[in-house]
């Protein structure tokens, strides 16, 4: 290479270095709040049909596509591109969104975000051709202060660049040496890898002087509600006031913020408890004055109630409840793992149809109106971080990123999710295991177990320093690590004695169930549930004898577990795996590419373990 050559290709690679450096990281603390519309704050929904290309070589960004796409196509945007573009169900890799949109001018002078609500897996943010941030991960929201770069009285061009590469050292983990699953696309985890902007974009604004969090912890002692609210501002200090409203009270108290940050405890006398039968919601306001003048104000809705366990039970408002549901998937034919309402709200009436009260966010955070309407309708809820097929061996470059990414997660669910009444559980991570994926290695012996073991103990330590208030537990897989279960306040466990294993013989895999139930609470003196069990089940496939794969035997095999959950006090909840059929990559446990453990088909189509569920848990209920 000649010098001329040289100093060409050092001038690129300097260039390109500073050029990512403008991209600013995510702040997990931007989400904290979701934006909304009132007299103070403004939103606009990007929701529509986007521009859209694919970037397989990865020249976009070299080429400046960030101001301004050609030889694109459409997309809608929430969407996942596998489903919408018959050429790209297994693509993984890069490509770019566009819109243009007018911002108001009455937003002028306040502070203008933009808040993606789901990339998968990474993006970066162009505004108007200027770089903005990047962020990593998913199934959650991140944001931008996006106020430098507005256009006033013009269009305003908008441009994401989103990659959904399966890595080793991402969270969840693909393209794993030798893989659990051998599937393709190569998933660490049985569910389809849908990419690109699941969810929606929206702009909003905000005051300069503005509040930028809001933390409730409730309690109550005998009749009177206890509400510890935590405010943070930003801006310039300013004093306020608290606002809590609900069953005929309108309590206020005054607030004045020092460093930006407020306490209020406020009292409630002859409370209303939000619980199963009865989920009252209280709604709780926030302004910031300057004398007599409001500058901001933000409302939200929470409930009064206490999460607990003692030896045998979950315990909600001090009494025991018992959690009848699912595992579930944001996923339909069309929308992949697309936020849809319509979806939501469906779920919602065929999981209350079967009778169940709880579901368990399998294996990510789901889109926010979940949570909104399970507060309101009286769901319970599990939250679960991305962590699923989780592994802490392997490289220590990749175990150290799949660290700090747990950890990531752990803090951007909590900060988004951390007021909803109705989520009285975090699930650290799902079938999390000490012994290496396949290839990866031989068994870890004693002393790196339990440094492995002290890892996974930080992800517990994080989360309850982070919130006090509820529960906190993994799921474990067959055949995992059994001491894990110190760490929890509930043994929950995934299941399949009868399927994967004892194929075909129910009744010997109930057996096993009940014989490992025993010894687990007799081991460690703490509720048990099980957070999955099944058996996939091909609509309209019949047998007079029941066999594997047809609607008789899915429901002979819940129907055993749920027999087995029945003779033990200490099984405090059963979640069928799945409430509905959803797709998974190609291997050859999926026929076609779907795992077909729902009790409904990937259309909502009722099986015969649907009516079943119904019977059964209808007469529980009364």
């Amino acid at each position: 290479m000649n010098l001329k050559s040289t100093f060409l290709v050092l001038s690129l690679l300097i260039g390109m270095k500073m050029f990512a450096s403008d991209f600013k990281i995510a702040d997990p603390k931007d989400i904290a709040l979701r934006p909304i519309q009132n007299s103070f704050r403004n939103l606009l929904d990007l929701s529509g049909v986007w521009k859209f290309k694919k970037d397989s070589a990865n020249i976009g960004e070299q080429e400046h596509w960030f101001e301004g796409l050609s030889d694109y196509r459409s997309i809608a945007v929430p969407g996942s591109w596998n489903e919408q573009f018959s050429d790209m169900r297994d693509y993984m890799d890069w490509v770019w969104y566009e819109t243009e949109t007018y911002v108001p001018s009455s937003w002028k002078g306040q502070n203008i975000f933009i808040r993606v609500n789901d990339a998968t897996y990474a993006a970066k943010i162009w505004i108007n051709g200027k770089p903005v941030g990047y962020h990593e991960g998913c199934h959650l929201p991140f944001a931008f202060d996006i106020s430098p770069f507005i256009n006033w009285n013009e269009s305003n061009r908008i441009v994401i660049q989103v990659e959904n590469q399966l890595s080793p050292d991402r969270v969840p983990t693909g393209n794993v040496s030798g893989g659990s699953f051998r599937s393709f696309p190569a998933t660490n985890y049985d569910f389809f890898p849908y990419s690109g902007l699941n969810r929606s974009v929206v702009l909003y604004s905000v005051p300069k002087n503005h509040t930028k969090d809001i933390t409730i912890k409730p309690s109550f002692k005998g009749n009177v509600g206890e509400l510890d609210i935590h405010i943070e501002s930003e801006g310039q200090e300013r004093d306020g006031k608290v606002l809590v409203t609900g069953n005929g009270k309108k309590i206020e108290i005054p607030i004045s913020l020092t460093k930006n940050k407020a306490v209020a405890k406020v009292l409630i006398p002859d409370v209303r408890l939000w619980s199963l039968d009865d989920p009252f919601l209280y709604t709780v306001t926030v302004s910031l004055l300057d004398g007599e003048e409001t500058k901001d104000v933000y409302s939200l809705k929470t409930g009064i109630r206490t999460v607990g366990v003692d030896e045998n039970h979950i315990l909600l408002n001090g009494k025991p409840v018992f959690l009848r549901g699912f595992g579930r998937h944001e996923d339909f034919p069309v929308l992949g793992r697309s936020s849809c309402n319509s979806l939501i709200i469906k779920d919602f009436e065929l999981m209350k149809w079967t009778g169940a009260n709880s579901f368990r966010t399998t294996h990510y955070p789901y889109d926010e109106e979940n949570y909104d309407l399970a507060d309101r309708e009286g769901f319970l809820i599990i939250g679960e971080t991305p962590g699923v097929g989780l592994y802490f061996t392997g490289d220590s470059i990749a175990l150290e990123k799949r660290q700090d990414a747990m950890k990531r997660y752990l803090e951007e669910m909590y900060l988004r999710d951390k007021n909803h009444p109705s989520i009285i559980m975090w699930c650290v991570a799902n079938e999390p295991n000490d012994n290496p994926a396949v290839g990866q290695g031989t068994s870890p012996g004693r002393e790196d177990k339990e440094k492995i073991y002290r890892k996974f103990e930080e992800l517990f330590t994080q989360i309850r320093e982070l919130d006090s208030t509820r529960l906190v537990m993994y799921v474990g897989v067959m055949m995992g690590p059994i001491n894990w279960f110190n760490l929890t306040d509930v043994i929950a466990i995934n299941r399949y004695w009868g399927w994967y294993t004892t194929g075909g013989d129910i009744a010997t895999g109930a057996r096993t169930l009940s014989h490992e139930l025993d010894r687990l609470h007799r081991k460690f003196n703490k509720p048990c549930m099980l957070t999955e069990f099944g058996a996939d089940a091909m609509s309209g496939f019949h047998a007079v004898n029941s066999e594997m794969y047809t609607e008789e035997y899915q429901k002979e095999f819940i129907k055993a577990y749920l027999d087995v959950a029945d003779t033990k006090d200490f099984v405090t909840g059963m979640h069928v795996w799945n409430l509905a059929d959803f797709k998974t990559p190609q291997w050859m446990l999926r026929f076609g590419g779907y795992n077909m453990k729902g009790v409904f088909t990937r259309d909502r189509k009722p099986k015969m373990a649907a009516h079943y569920l119904r019977e059964r848990w209808a007469q529980q209920e009364k």
